[in-house]
């Protein structure tokens, strides 16, 4: 579904994957997140995704009244406070795609897949 912006001069659609993509960037410069996860249903095995495929650990849902739901699976760094880092990226990530999109984020959902050591 699209997210839909009704101007003087006519409606503007926002693609679901552009702002999975947006969001996906916001979350990955919060401290504490180490990258987003794809979950594989059959093995039950997680996997980090890189840079180009962000958008596969985020689900975008908006509904008709143009309010979006954001769904997160991320891969955090040993050692931080889930909940903190998870009280950065609801705030970094509402806040930047409102103003990027102009639409009312409606809820995040963060699921945390795994931990990882880093270097």
């Amino acid at each position: 579904m699209k997210g839909r912006i009704d101007g003087q001069l006519g409606t503007i659609s926002i693609d679901s994957e552009v702002i999975a993509r947006y969001a996906g960037l916001a979350a990955v410069e919060c401290v504490g997140i180490v990258g987003m996860a794809a979950v594989s249903m059959k093995d039950g095995l997680v996997k980090l995704l890189k840079g180009d495929s962000l958008t596969r650990g985020i689900q975008v849902a908006i509904d008709e009244e143009n309010k979006i739901t954001l769904d997160f699976h991320v891969i955090v760094s040993y050692g931080v406070s889930i909940m903190t880092v998870c009280d950065n990226l609801i705030d970094n990530v509402k806040y930047k795609v409102n103003e990027f999109t102009g639409l009312e984020i409606k809820k995040i959902n963060i699921f945390v897949e795994g931990v990882r050591v880093i270097d």
